[in-house]
């Protein structure tokens, strides 16, 4: 019988914490060997924002570099992890009637290989990364989290990538040591309360929550993956917050993991 898996979704950050070794990596490592070791992951990154739904159906999905002005090592990072056109298939079924395209012009980017690098340094477990579609409101997100459950009892692991508070405008640059924000502790206190109140409504509908999630959300790219995350929970399942911390004043670095 296979292991229920849990979903877990991750607040991934700077792209620099796929070399670096800190709290929120180490976290990313402890949910790693904590959990039945999945079949294969299926990430739902806010990189792979666009225009339509698709899912990677590469044999070996490259690693994507999406991002510039960083150190030569990063740039140097590789995660050779297998694809699976298995699964691929298999979340095509799962989000029928909806048109999803088996996808081999995208790979794996930064939201998802910088946080596997840690999770499962040894990229031997099958990866697949689902579109979001920038044309859809939010419970459009929420309800394929919904549609994509049966996956938990089938052994694999659903990763939502993004950042609960994720505001760039705001970020500290360069400055070391910033307190976060005020908007940004109560936006992410918010959250957290009605997570572990199983109150999803509010959550899916985020802009009703006020100035402090207009700020917290500047875009929805960063925020959408917790969607598909809060979709897969069973009544019951309990919530944790594995990975802690706000990095720059204005990224959330919570991780969320449901089961």
């Amino acid at each position: 019988m296979t292991d229920l898996m849990p979903a877990i979704f991750v607040g991934h950050g700077n792209p620099m914490n796929a070399i670096a070794q800190n709290a929120y990596t180490a976290g990313w490592a402890a949910i790693g060997t904590s959990i039945p070791r999945p079949r294969g992951v299926l990430a739902v990154s806010a990189h792979w924002y666009i225009a339509g739904c698709g899912v990677t159906a590469n044999a070996v999905p490259p690693t994507i570099h999406d991002f510039g002005g960083f150190p030569k090592e990063l740039y140097a990072v590789q995660y050779p992890a297998p694809g699976s056109l298995e699964l691929a298939r298999r979340v095509k079924e799962l989000l029928s009637p909806l048109e999803v395209t088996l996808d081999e012009s995208w790979g794996l980017d930064h939201g998802t290989w910088s946080v596997l690098t840690h999770m499962f340094p040894r990229a031997d477990i099958p990866v697949v990364q689902l579109a979001i579609d920038e044309r859809q409101p939010p419970p459009f997100h929420y309800e394929l989290g919904k549609r994509l459950a049966p996956l938990r009892e089938e052994g694999i692991l659903v990763v939502g990538s993004g950042n609960l508070v994720h505001n760039l405008h705001s970020y500290a640059w360069g400055r070391d040591g910033v307190n976060a924000y005020d908007w940004a502790v109560r936006f992410e206190q918010r959250v957290r309360e009605l997570l572990l109140a199983g109150d999803d409504a509010p959550l899916v509908t985020y802009e009703g929550l006020g100035r402090d999630a207009l700020l917290s959300v500047s875009t929805p790219d960063h925020y959408l993956p917790l969607l598909y995350t809060l979709g897969l929970r069973r009544q019951g399942d309990p919530i944790d917050f594995p990975v802690e911390g706000v990095d720059g004043g204005s990224v959330s670095m919570l991780a969320v993991r449901i089961g």
